[in-house]
């Protein structure tokens, strides 16, 4: 098989990158990646640099400020960890789940998803988005186990571009309608 890489600093997806979102769309659309692993790494140099209390300067500090934002998503959970690395490589853990879930916000992702889970060759909707951190000291790669199905249904009023009521999802089961039916009209929109 083959890889198709993107990297940045502290593995951030951001709607405002356009080289990852041009990536992604590339990715998606036109080689049809079954699966998009974002890796974060335990001593990551921009999650570290996220944690301290300076200033270092654009454009760097306005990349790390995604990272701070995370922290601010999670700040109860880490602000609980006393000891200061735990925190850190909690932290790293946490910015990869973040990662993940601004992959399923996006539209490319979304259409995907839909186009195939109508695809009775398929055994399961693409692309499929998997969290993973890679530890240095041991070399293990560690894949986070989340239920994304919680996080996404939390925020679905908000990020779903497409909306698929129980009986538009057995419709696509069974064939009665095509993706495209569904497509052409996104969440918030009358029929």
């Amino acid at each position: 098989g083959s890889v198709f890489v993107v990297r940045n600093v502290a593995n951030l997806v951001c709607s405002t990158d356009f080289n990852v979102m041009s990536a992604l769309q590339y990715g998606v659309n036109v080689l049809n990646i079954p699966h998009i692993i974002v890796c974060g790494h335990y001593d990551c140099g921009g999650v570290r640099a996220s944690m301290e209390d300076r200033d270092h300067l654009p454009p760097l500090e306005n990349w790390l400020r995604n990272i701070r934002d995370v922290y601010r998503l999670h700040r109860v959970e880490l602000n609980a960890i006393k000891d200061a690395e735990a925190r850190h490589r909690r932290l790293v853990e946490l910015n990869v789940i973040e990662q993940c879930i601004n992959l399923f916000k996006t539209g490319v992702v979304q259409r995907h998803r839909i186009d195939t889970y109508a695809d009775p060759v398929l055994p399961f909707s693409t692309p499929r988005i998997h969290p993973c951190v890679y530890d240095p000291k041991d070399g293990l790669l560690k894949e986070l186990k989340i239920d994304f199905k919680s996080y996404l249904n939390e925020f679905r009023d908000i990020y779903d571009l497409y909306h698929l009521t129980d009986d538009v999802k057995e419709q696509l089961r069974t064939q009665k309608i095509k993706p495209d039916d569904v497509l052409v009209r996104p969440a918030g929109t009358s029929s």
